[in-house]
């Protein structure tokens, strides 16, 4: 199996990779089969199912997808363009696509939230449609959003993946146990092996200004969420934190009254301020979505900063590291809250992270993969239930807090040597059947949990 880097980590916009990223992608992605059709479309329509339509609003789902029909795409979008576009196709009623002529397209009639059940393949469905001069359908697409941004048509689902139907890369592992076999056998990190296989398919310094990149963004996104203030959009009302934390805590430093725990303070509010530009729709990076975007970075920026010896020159194995472990969880069971839940997000996303930590920290592989098992373990059965669907309730602590349990997992398995009865496989396929056995209700529906026990308007 491989599952590049740069598919795990994705440079786009908040506050849901899912919800947004995902009908985002997948409106270009129907844009590029309309324009390679036969059709001359004379209008277009979306209809949103399952968590899509259920806490759509709230994740600027329907926002969304206007802006992809309308040409817009994560990694390159514009807000203040993207405020233009909205406008006029509000006023005008109308979409005009770059490279397809205008086409009619009313957000009120032609934007479809569709509350009865989910479609077939995934909990995140979408349909979109192009239509002729007398309304009637020429050309249908169904899209499904399998979470961290990836998207897949309704056959792509249907057909599977397969390492076989990837690129040859010389370390293909599946499962973690065949991870530390190759690991074993060929003396190689975890994160030597992913870099070896990113070079079947992309040149070293592509590798590496990429790396880079990942994290310039990343860092960016925590220093705008420390020097942010006001109040969140959505209607909760709920205030940005994270500046006021951190200025506390700068404050606080050299006056010798800090007590050892208020290091977990730093963690949660590198996390929380990720976590609070994702809710204001900023720029951010999928780690492995938006949800849990927190997570990882906070990890690293904890590292960098608080851990003597760390060296940026690192960050490009932490990445690698925890792009391998993430690729696991979307394998063998998911990365999607709307199909297993939150464990599945920020709890993949610790294991990450820690994976990532262990590794930087001069773990071997099999202390890595411990790291990435205990992070998770902790994190089973975690529901995803945001109070009125905004990413926002109980989201942005919740990353705090897993940026935490990383560190703390990091070093529980640097004190070992690398034996433990549970292992990461076990862990991801209990994850998976968790997830499944899990209530609808508490899966990014908005129906249960702290959603409707949370007073929200």
């Amino acid at each position: 199996m491989f599952l590049s880097v740069f598919d795990m980590f994705k440079v786009g916009i908040g506050p849901s990779s899912s919800h947004t990223m995902g009908p985002m992608v997948a409106a270009a992605r129907f844009l590029a089969t309309l324009r390679n059709s036969p059709f001359q479309a004379q209008g277009l329509r979306a209809s949103l199912h399952g968590s899509l339509a259920f806490t759509g609003v709230g994740h600027a789902t329907d926002r969304a997808t206007i802006l992809g029909l309308a040409g817009f795409e994560p990694a390159t979008y514009d807000n203040a363009k993207a405020e233009a576009a909205l406008a006029e196709i509000h006023a005008t009623r109308q979409i005009t696509p770059p490279g397809l002529g205008p086409m009619r397209f009313d957000p009120k009639a032609d934007m479809i939230f569709d509350y009865g059940p989910a479609l077939p393949g995934h909990a995140n469905g979408m349909i979109l449609r192009a239509l002729d001069g007398q309304g009637d359908v020429i050309l249908e697409e169904t899209y499904y959003s399998i979470g961290g941004g990836f998207v897949l048509t309704a056959a792509e689902l249907a057909a599977g993946s397969s390492a076989a139907s990837g690129p040859k890369v010389p370390y293909p592992f599946e499962t973690a146990a065949q991870m530390l076999e190759m690991s074993r056998e060929s003396g190689l990190s975890v994160a030597a092996m992913k870099r070896a296989n990113e070079l079947a398919v992309r040149s070293k310094a592509e590798i590496d200004q990429g790396l880079e990149r990942i994290w310039a963004v990343m860092e960016a996104c925590i220093d705008r969420g420390m020097t942010t203030d006001g109040i969140l959009p959505g209607g909760l009302s709920v205030r940005r934190r994270a500046k006021g934390i951190h200025e506390a805590l700068l404050a606080e430093r050299g006056l010798n009254m800090t007590a050892p725990h208020t290091i977990n303070d730093w963690m949660s509010v590198y996390a929380m301020a990720v976590n609070e530009e994702n809710a204001a729709g900023g720029q951010v990076v999928t780690a492995p979505t938006n949800g849990a975007a927190g997570v990882l970075p906070a990890t690293i920026r904890y590292w960098l900063d608080h851990v003597p010896g760390a060296s940026r020159a690192k960050i490009g194995d932490f990445l690698l590291t925890a792009a391998a472990v993430g690729g696991l969880c979307k394998h063998n069971a998911s990365i999607s809250g709307a199909e297993c839940g939150c464990q599945a997000e920020v709890g993949s996303a610790a294991a990450m992270s820690a994976a990532g930590l262990a590794a930087v920290l001069g773990g071997t592989p099999e202390q890595v993969e411990n790291a990435a098992e205990i992070a998770l373990e902790h994190h089973l059965g975690m529901t995803c239930d945001p109070v009125k669907g905004l990413v926002q309730v109980p989201c942005i602590e919740r990353n705090g807090l897993g940026a935490i349990k990383a560190v703390s997992a990091a070093s529980l398995a640097l004190r070992g040597d690398g034996v433990h009865l549970v292992s990461l496989d076990a862990c991801i396929e209990t994850m998976r059947q968790t997830g499944h056995d899990m209530h609808e209700k508490y899966k990014e529906t908005s129906l249960g949990g702290l959603a409707v026990n949370v007073p929200n308007c």
